[in-house]
């Protein structure tokens, strides 16, 4: 086998994971990074005063045995914090209290039936019974039955099963909104199905881990490291301008730079990767590749909105070290960082990072108008920290807007993803949307570079 070098554009964790595995296989993968950080949409950086925020808040799941596997290739599997087997939701009804779905230690799918069961606060009896025979058939005839169900939205599955509308109110407005950022009358039934499959299917498939610092420090610099002990290199500040083809519709080069007033330059490889966001592919293509069903069909991927908020403040105002569904109608996750993250850690004071989705119409406010709005929902979230004599104060906030985060799931969307392999001989695509059974996710975008690395491989020989 030859060695190749192969040019990457992105250095998310789709990039970085095509290009540790590459490396892997002996060839030379040179990954070029448009920003000064690491990371993608799992980005973070320091603030003044040497805290911490990030793109958003990054949730890893037992059911994510390609990342698992990579902590454990790269020796950092310590650097998970494995949280209790709960899912913590808040009761809108009753603020300040909590509602939870805790797994016993049974096998599969035992213990998930078993949380659902032992929980008396959300569900009645006949909508767990419902929903219990509702999920039969994604369970029994797997994934080739969940993939058939993109033709519906969550809430369109849940009336051609029968299953009561509350259901969706009690659990399924917060599941979508954490998995997609949108509703449950927006998302594929495809998104929610696999997930739901993956939770009940494996003993510890919904047991979630907080990485213990910031993404770019403390998993990206490690595949970084990893990549360059192997020959292959990774630059910043390094944007794709222009996929530049030859006389046959091959890549001729890619066009790298122009930052800071620096020239750009011409990158010759054996092969060439986009791992750009479907956004920003779409922008780059050349006008000669925009009619191949391939690439025309992206037209009907595009980035949803969200933005993650990172609020300190004085006090405590939990000592939950958890991830918590809000059921507000404004924000989808939350966790309080000073408990969960050891880097963030503050045993006098809490750091709260919240997602803010759907977030279509927010995007464009100012982060005073979402600052405000937020801080309303968490008087209804925290009525004793916000309410009376003794109430916290806000001492920093930080508001970060991605207009154009992971792809919006919603029906029919499967189909227009594509493979990692393109009909060009010499270019191919990683990236969470790119066909693999993971969908918009961290675990997606890793697999999407393991898969993406095996067809480079292959189309060397």
């Amino acid at each position: 086998m030859r060695r190749m070098r192969v040019a990457i554009a992105g250095a998310g964790l789709a990039g970085l994971s095509c290009a540790k595995y590459l490396a892997d296989s002996g060839h030379i993968p040179v990954v070029y990074e448009a920003r000064d950080v690491l990371g993608g949409k799992v980005a973070a950086w320091k603030d003044e005063e040497g805290d911490w925020y990030e793109t958003g808040l990054h949730i890893f799941f037992g059911a994510y045995p390609n990342m698992l596997k990579l902590f454990s290739e790269l020796g950092i599997e310590d650097r998970l914090q494995w949280k209790s087997h709960s899912m913590i939701f808040n009761q809108p009804e009753e603020p300040g209290t909590y509602s939870r779905f805790d797994f016993p230690d049974l096998p599969a799918p035992i213990n998930g039936v078993a949380a659902i069961l032992s929980n008396n606060d959300m569900l009645s009896w006949p909508e767990k019974i419902a929903f219990g025979i509702g999920l039969v058939p994604a369970m029994l005839r797997g994934q080739e039955y969940v993939e058939e169900c993109d033709k519906y939205s969550w809430t369109e599955w849940l009336k051609l099963h029968n299953i009561p509308e509350r259901v969706n109110e009690e659990v399924f407005i917060a599941m979508s909104k954490a998995l997609n950022f949108i509703g449950p009358d927006e998302i594929s039934s495809t998104v929610l199905l696999t997930a739901l499959n993956r939770f009940l299917q494996e003993k510890n498939g919904s047991k979630m881990a907080f990485l213990d610092g910031a993404p770019p420090e403390r998993l990206c610099e490690p595949i970084v490291n990893y990549v360059r002990n192997l020959g292959g290199e990774v630059y910043l500040n390094s944007p794709l301008r222009e996929i530049r083809i030859d006389n046959d519709g091959n890549v001729k080069n890619f066009l790298i730079g122009g930052r800071k007033g620096e020239a750009t330059k011409e990158v010759q490889a054996d092969a060439y990767v986009s791992a750009l966001p479907v956004d920003l592919l779409k922008l780059i293509l050349p006008e000669e590749w925009k009619k191949m069903t391939i690439f025309s069909k992206l037209d009907g991927l595009k980035g949803v909105p969200v933005i993650n908020i990172h609020l300190w403040f004085d006090k405590k105002l939990t000592d939950i070290d958890h991830l918590l569904f809000s059921r507000s109608p404004l924000l989808s996750v939350y966790a309080d960082m000073s408990i969960t993250c050891k880097e963030y850690e503050d045993p006098n004071r809490s750091m709260l990072e919240l997602v803010f989705a759907p977030a279509k119409d927010w995007i464009g406010r100012s982060d005073e108008d979402i600052i405000q709005a937020t801080m309303e929902e968490l008087k209804k979230l925290f009525p004793m920290h916000f309410l009376g004599d003794n109430q916290a104060k806000l001492r920093k906030y930080k508001v970060i807007k991605t207009p154009l985060s992971v792809y919006k799931a919603v029906p029919g969307c499967q189909e227009l993803r594509p493979t990692q392999k393109t009909p060009i001989k010499n270019f191919f695509l990683a990236g969470d949307y790119t066909m693999q059974r993971y969908l918009a996710s961290m675990e997606g975008a890793v697999l999407s570079g393991k898969l993406c690395a095996d067809v480079v491989s292959q189309s060397n020989h």
